[in-house]
């Protein structure tokens, strides 16, 4: 079936971002194999990270497909969107539909993407992960991809104001090594070891931001902070 909604979006994209002037910086693109099947895992600070993270396979010429809550398929406007990119719904009623559907892409040789925190981090730290990424790239045979995103808080996160017309905003993507599948820890870390490296060297200071960790000089919540006020909304 040939692609006809996936690359207007990616060219629309590009086009916001031209205008907007985001300083985006991907490395690591290389690592993302050219054919086959990969799992692409990244962290999740912000709304808009499928649309970055998926920047990091363009050098490669592939398009990922991305696991996203059903509700997203189900709204007026993205929904006809989501679908035609073909990402794959989850619907944590029916999860095991979903990780079928994700395992018979990989299969069939596509880059799946996950966010295996299943949510925003406040704290913009790795959380715990859940165990779909690693359970898929073993099934399936294939590469794991740990990936990190930052600066994308600044445009659109949880409990934050929308500010998708900002300008000059940095936005840092890095696709780390190929992973063999392991255990779920092993891969919140070295997700975290990625964004500590985009973190790092991202050219704007962080200091006393409320978009930059507590842990790096920021106020934004402490990971038990955090945890507390996701609590507290469920």
């Amino acid at each position: 079936m040939p692609e006809r909604v996936y690359p207007s979006v990616i060219a629309a994209a590009k086009l916001l971002f031209r205008v907007l002037d985001l300083r985006i910086t991907v490395d690591g693109a290389r690592h993302v194999p050219i054919t086959g099947g990969a799992v692409l895992a990244s962290n999740h600070v912000s709304y808009l990270d499928f649309i970055f993270a998926g920047r990091g396979a363009l050098p490669s010429r592939r398009l990922v497909r991305f696991m996203a809550k059903h509700e997203v398929f189900e709204h007026r406007v993205s929904g006809p969107l989501m679908r035609g990119m073909r990402h794959i719904p989850v619907d944590r009623s029916a999860g095991q539909e979903s990780y079928q559907r994700a395992l018979a892409a990989l299969r069939a040789g596509e880059v799946v993407g996950i966010f295996p925190e299943a949510t925003i981090s406040r704290s913009f730290t790795v959380k715990d992960v859940k165990s779909g990424a690693v359970r898929l790239a073993a099934e399936a045979g294939v590469p794991l991809l740990p990936t990190a995103v930052w600066g994308t808080q600044r445009l659109w996160t949880k409990g934050r104001p929308k500010s998708l017309t900002r300008r000059h905003v940095p936005v840092t993507v890095v696709v780390g090594e190929p992973i063999e599948p392991t255990t779920d820890e092993a891969l919140r870390a070295r997700m975290q070891e990625l964004l500590d490296e985009a973190q790092s060297r991202y050219p704007e200071p962080g200091e006393g931001q409320w978009w930059h960790p507590a842990h790096l000089g920021g106020t934004a919540p402490t990971p038990e902070e955090a945890a507390a006020l996701d609590a507290h909304r469920h």
